[in-house]
C-alpha cells in the first residue's frame, strides 16, 4: 500500500502549488485507483503494470479528459517519489496522454440572457433581489462560480466599478461591474441587512446563507437558475452559474474585445484556454450572417 506516501504527496500540492481542495480530492483518488489497479501498488509497480492499469482506463468507459488528468497524477507522484529518493525510476514516463478534443463552451445569447434578467427582476421580496444580483454580477463580471459566492460584503459596500477577486492559484485580477449590475447589488444589500436580525453579527459574505460554509452554495445557485429557465422559456439544461461566465467571454469578442484583454478578465493562466471562446464567437456570427444576409445561399 501506498497510502502514507499519496498522503504526502497530497500535502506537498496543498502547501507548496496551492491545489484546490477539489483539486486535492480528485488526485487522491485518481492516486487510490493506481493503486489499487497496479498489482505491485504504486510504490513498487514496475513500467509494465502502470502502463497496462492506463490502457484499462479507456476500457472501463473513462472519458479523455479523466484518462488525462490520472495520468498527470501519477506522472506527478512519481516525480515526487524520485525528489523523495523514495524510488529511482519513473514507471510513468511513456505514458501518453490520451487524444481529445474539447468541446465548445454552452453560451447563451444576448437575448436570452436578458430574458433570464427580465423574468427574475420582476419578482418581489429579499429572494428575487438576490438572484437579480447574481446574474447581474455573474455576467458583468465573469465571475467563476466559487468566487462569485465568496465575495465579501465589504468588497461591494462602497459601490466599486470593479472588484479585486483572487482567483486560481491565489492569483489576484479585477473584474468588472457594470451600472446595472451595481444597481442591482445596492439594492440587495438595502434588502440584506434589513433582513438581519436585530444584535445578530452580520455576516461576512455577500450572499449569506445557512450552508456550512456561510454563503450560498454552488448547487442552491444552479437550482435557482434552473427555475429561472424554465420561466424565461430555455432549456434549464443550457443554464448554469458557468454558462453566465461563458456568455460574458462570448459576448465581449463578439463585441470586438481584444483576446488578450478576455483571458486577464477571465483570470486564464493559458490563452489557448481563452481562444475557445473566439470559435464560439465565430459560429454565433457565421449562423447570423448565414440566416439573415440577403445574398446568402445553402450549401
Amino acid at each position: 500500500m501506498s497510502d502514507a506516501q499519496i498522503e504526502a504527496f497530497l500535502e506537498m500540492m496543498a502547501v507548496e502549488r496551492d491545489a484546490s481542495p477539489h483539486t486535492l480530492s480528485a488526485y487522491g483518488r485518481d492516486l487510490a485507483d493506481a493503486d489499487a489497479g497496479t498489482p505491485s501498488g504504486l510504490m513498487k509497480a514496475d513500467e509494465a503494470e502502470v502502463e497496462a492499469w492506463y490502457a484499462s482506463l479507456a476500457s472501463r468507459g473513462l472519458s479523455a479528459a479523466t484518462q488525462a488528468r490520472r495520468r498527470s497524477a501519477v506522472r506527478q507522484f512519481y516525480r515526487f517519489a524520485l525528489g523523495e529518493g523514495w524510488r529511482t525510476d519513473d514507471p510513468s514516463r511513456r505514458l501518453d496522454a490520451p487524444k481529445q478534443g474539447r468541446s465548445l463552451p454552452k453560451v447563451l445569447s444576448r437575448e436570452e440572457i436578458e430574458r433570464l434578467l427580465g423574468v427574475v427582476a420582476v419578482r418581489d421580496g429579499h429572494a428575487g433581489l438576490r438572484l437579480i444580483a447574481l446574474l447581474e454580477l455573474a455576467y458583468a463580471s465573469g465571475l467563476r462560480v466559487s468566487e462569485l459566492l465568496a465575495l465579501k460584503v465589504e468588497a461591494v459596500r462602497r459601490d466599486p466599478a470593479w472588484l479585486i477577486v483572487r482567483g486560481k492559484g491565489g492569483k489576484e485580477r479585477l473584474a468588472p461591474l457594470n451600472g446595472s449590475a451595481r444597481e442591482a447589488v445596492k439594492a440587495w444589500l438595502v434588502a440584506r441587512d434589513a433582513a438581519r436580525a436585530p444584535k445578530v453579527p452580520d455576516s461576512p459574505w455577500l450572499f449569506p446563507s445557512s450552508a456550512a460554509k456561510g454563503h450560498l452554495t454552488p448547487r442552491r445557485f444552479a437550482q435557482l437558475l434552473d427555475q429561472a429557465a424554465i420561466e424565461a422559456n430555455i432549456d434549464p439544461a443550457r443554464v448554469s452559474p458557468h454558462v453566465l461566465r461563458h456568455a460574458f467571454a462570448t459576448h465581449l469578442l463578439e463585441g470586438g474585445a481584444d483576446l488578450r484583454v478576455v483571458q486577464t478578465l477571465l483570470g486564464h493562466a493559458d490563452i489557448g484556454t481563452t481562444q475557445i471562446y473566439t470559435h464560439v464567437a465565430t459560429d454565433r456570427l457565421t449562423q447570423v450572417v448565414t440566416q439573415h444576409h440577403p445574398l446568402a445561399r445553402d450549401g
